[in-house]
């Protein structure tokens, strides 16, 4: 008689590697992939017109302005790696360009993320300042501290990033896999640990505490409308549920992670890392929806930039109408040679009518232009409002 043959299925003990288990890089990848379709498609446009409103603002010595300005052009930034992250994820997990450029773009990739989150701090303390302190710090909201500040983020933010150059998991040897996070080691868990602490919950909580206070100001002032209270009640509320959607199911994974790697003892095997990647994958591309929703949120919810942008559309509008007439009118006359050269001489034959030329040659539009430098030349004198 011969033997049954028995399929076995090695049990895999809890505290197995990370890197030794199979996690399943095909799942969800169509949805990634549209995602970050979708961020591009809708964050690039967005961060490119706010990028050029702001900067009109930053020309007139706004303080606000240096802090949209700069977070729009890291957002842009950031949404530059989505096309090579978009197309790995499409791959299958294979970087096919090799471990210089996988370094380089997660360094640009995380630096970004994080100068974005503390200029979203940034912005919202700025806010709380002008409206709480409105006399007092108008000396103290100067436009080159704005700036200082704004520098000093990002240096502290890139140098700290440095160490990503050093790292293993981004050599994309083997299968080309580029700091995938079961690649774990003593210095990507350090890592782990100061993106959770620094990178997110000291940032959440200078959010939360400044809209707070933003909402306690604007409650008890007495010069603004019920509906100009609730627009900024709306607004602080939803700084501060963007900020958690976007990052906190990212940084949870992340310290999870650190966890398990510290204390192995309270893995599950692969099953555990399988359920793990999967979650890692969601809540990294819930933090790139960040970057296409805060020029919408920040920028244009602006009453003197949307004010901005209307004007200008109407300018675009009227130059374009101008320019179809005379192009209508160019081709509805059409003389022949001799015609046109008759008409002519008989035009210069002609008397002036009315006497000296005045109003209807001179130069239009010379008024709306100063009134709208003076309108504009501050952005946002009650933020949100």
């Amino acid at each position: 008689m011969h033997e049954p043959q028995v399929t076995e299925t090695l049990p895999v003990p809890s505290n197995v590697s990370a890197s030794q288990c199979e996690l399943p890089y095909e799942d969800g990848r169509l949805p990634l992939v549209l995602l970050y379709s979708g961020v591009l498609a809708v964050g690039v446009p967005a961060n490119l017109l706010t990028v050029y409103l702001t900067w009109l603002q930053v020309s007139r010595n706004n303080v606000l302005g240096v802090y949209l300005w700069s977070l729009s052009l890291c957002d842009l930034t950031y949404l530059c790696t989505l096309p090579l992250w978009a197309h790995y994820v499409n791959t299958g997990h294979s970087w096919l360009w090799g471990p210089v450029a996988c370094k380089v773009t997660g360094y640009i990739f995380f630096t970004n993320m994080y100068v974005s989150i503390f200029l979203l701090c940034c912005i919202s303390c700025d806010r709380y300042v002008a409206i709480a302190y409105s006399v007092e710090s108008r000396g103290l909201r100067r436009q080159r501290l704005a700036v200082l500040i704004t520098l000093a983020i990002v240096l502290v933010v890139a140098v700290g990033h440095v160490p990503v150059f050093t790292m293993k998991e981004g050599d994309a040897g083997g299968k080309g896999r580029c700091f995938e996070p079961n690649q774990s080691s003593a210095t990507v868990t350090g890592f782990y640990y100061a993106r959770v602490v620094i990178g997110f919950l000291l940032p959440l909580l200078l959010l939360v505490a400044s809209n707070r206070g933003i909402l306690a100001n604007v409650q008890r002032s007495t010069g603004l409308r019920r509906e100009q209270k609730q627009r900024v009640r709306w607004l602080a509320a939803a700084v501060v549920v963007l900020f958690l959607v976007c990052f906190a199911p990212y940084h949870a994974i992340l310290l999870v992670r650190a966890i398990l790697f510290h204390f192995p003892v309270l893995g599950a095997g692969c099953v555990l890392e399988g359920i793990m990647y999967t979650l890692y994958t969601i809540s990294l591309g819930l933090s790139t929806v960040n970057s296409a929703v805060n020029p919408i949120l920040y920028v244009l919810s602006s009453d003197n930039i949307r004010k901005e942008l209307r004007q200008g559309l109407a300018k675009l509008c009227s130059r374009a109408q101008s320019w179809q007439r005379s192009d209508n009118s160019q081709n509805k006359i059409q003389p022949t040679r001799g015609s046109s050269e008759l008409n002519g001489a008989t035009e210069t034959q002609k008397p002036p009518e009315g006497g000296p030329q005045g109003s209807d040659h001179a130069p239009r539009g010379l008024t709306t232009p100063q009134r709208s430098d003076h309108t504009h030349r501050d952005m946002d004198t009650s933020p949100w409002v």
